[in-house]
């Protein structure tokens, strides 16, 4: 009796599967399309996400097919889970070069990286990936209706970067390191000429080759310093 009541229980999971797995490729590419955006429509990004993962999954040759990839990364994107978007529009950019969305979705790694920048004294990772997005964006889609968006968000990165840039010399020159400060100065000027800090950047350089002249000229060569009764024993 044991041994009917198992071979009961598994033939029973066994048909139960079968349903569940009948019951899911039911649904046509068009059904499936319509579910993923009805479901992203709604807000439930992991329903849209499924729905799209299905239709990619069976019917990759589907005309939908390209369409569920780049609704997945919008869905990642909308979730704030930008690692995850950044990855599917990566992939959608890689499978579809030459498709009409493509440059949608090199603006949107950009826009993935873009919101994550901090503030200046963070690490500037991010406002670094953001900054060589949207200038590949700019220099490979200069046609797209994104464009004016995406250089003022590019400007946005590199006023980011040099902030940095400019916290890290003044941290160098308050703690007199005048020759560290001085190229971390020179670097601003010379890599983010246009975003308001040349002033600020120039006044410094001035004043940390002052107090790099004033350190040489306090270091007296060591006969210097000997007593002169001493010199002359």
């Amino acid at each position: 009796m044991r041994t009917y009541f198992y071979l009961c229980m598994i033939f029973f999971v066994f048909l139960t599967s079968c349903s569940w797995f009948e019951t899911k490729e039911e649904k046509t590419a068009e059904e499936l399309r319509v579910e993923g955006l009805e479901e992203y429509e709604k807000g439930n990004y992991k329903n849209a996400i499924e729905a799209f993962e299905d239709l990619k999954d069976w019917y990759p040759f589907s005309k939908y097919a390209s369409l569920a990839e780049l609704k997945i990364a919008d869905a990642y994107y909308q979730m704030e889970e930008y690692e995850d978007a950044v990855f599917a529009y990566e992939e959608f950019e890689n499978l579809h070069p030459r498709n009409e969305k493509t440059p949608y979705a090199v603006y949107q790694i950009a826009k993935c990286y873009f919101i994550q920048v901090d503030t200046v004294d963070r690490d500037q990772t991010p406002a670094q990936k953001a900054l060589d997005t949207y200038n590949r964006f700019i220099k490979y889609y200069p046609d797209s209706e994104f464009i004016p968006q995406a250089i003022e968000e590019r400007d946005q990165c590199m006023k980011s970067l040099a902030g940095n840039e400019l916290y890290v010399a003044l941290f160098y020159y308050k703690t007199g390191h005048y020759k560290a400060a001085l190229y971390r100065f020179q670097s601003l000027i010379s890599d983010y000429p246009d975003v308001g800090m040349h002033k600020q950047a120039l006044e410094y350089i001035v004043l940390c080759e002052e107090a790099i002249k004033k350190s040489k000229s306090e270091e007296k060569p060591a006969s210097e310093n000997k007593p002169v009764n001493e010199e002359k024993s």
